[in-house]
């Protein structure tokens, strides 16, 4: 033991470097463990098949529109179109 290092402060540091050891396994234990649980419980979580799918869209709706509105849409259609 050097003349110059007192015996706390040897106990200190070497009290330190072991936390520190002891902390480093816990840290790479856990990771592991959770990589481990995340990995089995996106597993659990997926599903075997796509959700069943509906064959049939929504039901159209559609608006009767009166002679004078059909005149007006079609002028509109054909100032849409001569804008291109």
């Amino acid at each position: 033991m050097p003349e110059h290092v007192s015996v706390y402060q040897l106990l200190g540091m070497t009290f330190l470097v072991l936390v520190t050891v002891a902390w480093g396994i816990g840290l790479v234990y856990m990771l592991r463990r959770g990589r481990l649980e995340a990995s089995l419980w996106r597993a659990a979580q997926t599903l075997p098949a796509p959700a069943h799918q509906r064959q049939v869209g929504p039901q159209r709706e559609f608006v009767e529109l009166t002679p004078a509105e059909e005149d007006e849409f079609a002028g509109l259609v054909r100032r849409l179109s001569a804008d291109r």
